[in-house]
């Protein structure tokens, strides 16, 4: 079974050298592909000097359509979607995440911080269908139409995917890791007017019509 991570990548510079590195070290992984959404920071550099395939977008088009086209570059039977701005990941969490879908028990897993920090563990226990971290079978990404215009909307579109066609998924508990808050990345005001702009593209998201190729 083909195996491949999709990396979506926005100004990510100061994290995307860790994530790339663990990607990489995971034999699991056939390829890893860093699609850098419109950066200024050489966040795609760094990953191209790591050994990612990465590609370029410019301008920034969202992380929809930035999912699509790491899924588009690969033939790969299986998916690992990964965030940019992971703090903690280890090789462990992505073989957590391969292994149902690997072995037939689920078509998708997505992952849950533990144990990481309060704040991102709260997060994701409120709304655990906006996790990044996912293994999914390809069929899934063939059976969506308009993806690409979900932006921030792209994992809570293929979570409601996934249920409407009653699909296999399990959760994930991936201890000791976290991730940047756009607070943190952006300052207090901007990272909150950010975070503003993410959820309502996830409440637009919501309003796309999800339907079968």
């Amino acid at each position: 079974m083909k195996i491949d991570a999709v990396i979506p990548a926005y100004n990510e510079a100061r994290t995307i050298g860790q994530v790339v590195r663990t990607a990489k070290a995971c034999r699991l992984l056939r390829d890893v592909i860093v699609v850098s959404d419109g950066s200024t920071d050489g966040t795609g550099q760094i990953a191209q000097r790591l050994g990612a395939r990465v590609i370029e977008l410019s301008p920034n088009q969202g992380k929809g359509a930035a999912v699509v086209t790491g899924v588009n570059a690969t033939d790969a039977d299986v998916i690992v979607l990964l965030d940019a701005d992971l703090v903690g990941l280890r090789v462990k969490h992505i073989q957590q995440l391969i292994a149902p879908v690997n072995q037939g028990q689920a078509d998708m897993t997505i992952g849950m911080f533990k144990s990481g920090r309060k704040i991102t563990d709260l997060s994701q226990r409120l709304a655990p269908f906006l996790s990044g971290q996912r293994a999914i079978v390809r069929s899934i990404f063939d059976g969506l139409t308009e993806l690409e215009l979900t932006r921030y909307g792209v994992d809570i579109t293929i979570s409601r995917f996934a249920k409407q066609n009653g699909l296999r998924v399990q959760t994930i508990s991936l201890f000791g890791i976290t991730q940047v808050m756009k607070e943190e990345k952006l300052g207090i005001w901007k990272g909150f007017s950010s975070r503003l702009k993410m959820y309502w593209e996830i409440m637009l998201a919501l309003g796309i019509k999800i339907t079968n190729r």
